[in-house]
């Protein structure tokens, strides 16, 4: 592997790191999660603010996709050689492992203890017995939904005319505002990476239904990806 290569690898584990730690980290050490619905603003600011400061610390690295659904975006929409698309995908599956990893590692510091299992990791998922109880089908629609949003605007806001130097908070403060109606349903992932990392150490039901968030996102991305190759959305 190249220099310039290897350094956007390792530019996209640590970014995704970094947004699984904090915004994950929010849920279960910051308390937020707890205190829904007055949490769900910290929640989203960690998560949103994190990948405004992503985009502007890594960004004119690797371009700060820290999110396999972006990734496919990116690949679908002709902007990332396919190796390149491959490479950041193991990164940052791998870097949203190593970050709740580390959460785990903290959350074992708790001398009170803290049971895994039960108070969880900051994880996603639906269904009876997760926040506020919706079906598989609205959690589907959920994801898919807030994904396209997403990406649409992450390719929108880097496109060659669309590109702006507030890009990065364009895309963060997007990320903020998608938690407000949808974290509810799934706890919002629009991202395999960060719904892959609690799920690895919570196991049960978390891995269960990993799926969807394995699934949807990323098609949701070839979507977006697609229309923009196809220049329905791009000038």
């Amino acid at each position: 592997m190249k220099k310039d290569e290897m350094r956007k690898v390792a530019a996209e584990f640590i970014g995704t790191l970094a947004l699984i730690l904090i915004g994950c980290g929010a849920i279960v050490i910051g308390g937020f999660g707890a205190a829904a619905p007055l949490g769900i603003l910290p929640i989203a600011l960690a998560f949103g603010l994190t990948v405004m400061a992503m985009a502007y610390g890594i960004g004119p690295i690797s371009g700060a996709h820290i999110n396999p659904a972006v990734t496919v975006s990116m690949w679908v929409a002709g902007r990332i050689k396919t190796m390149d698309a491959v490479g950041y995908i193991v990164a940052q599956c791998i870097g949203g492992i190593a970050g709740a990893g580390i959460l785990v590692l903290i959350l074992k510091g708790k001398l009170a203890g803290y049971h895994l299992h039960a108070a969880g990791l900051g994880q996603t998922g639906w269904g009876e017995g997760y926040l506020g109880g919706y079906s598989v089908e609205a959690a589907i629609a959920t994801e898919f939904i807030a994904t396209l949003l997403f990406t649409l605007v992450i390719l929108g806001a880097t496109s060659a005319k669309g590109a702006t130097p507030v890009a990065g908070l364009a895309i963060g403060l997007t990320l903020v505002v998608l938690h407000f109606p949808f974290i509810n349903i799934t706890g919002l992932s629009v991202n395999p990476a960060r719904s892959l990392g609690p799920a690895v150490f919570v196991g049960g039901k978390a891995l269960a239904q990993l799926w969807l968030f394995l699934i949807v996102p990323t098609v949701a991305g070839a979507v977006s990806g697609w229309l923009f190759k196809t220049k329905l959305l791009e000038a």
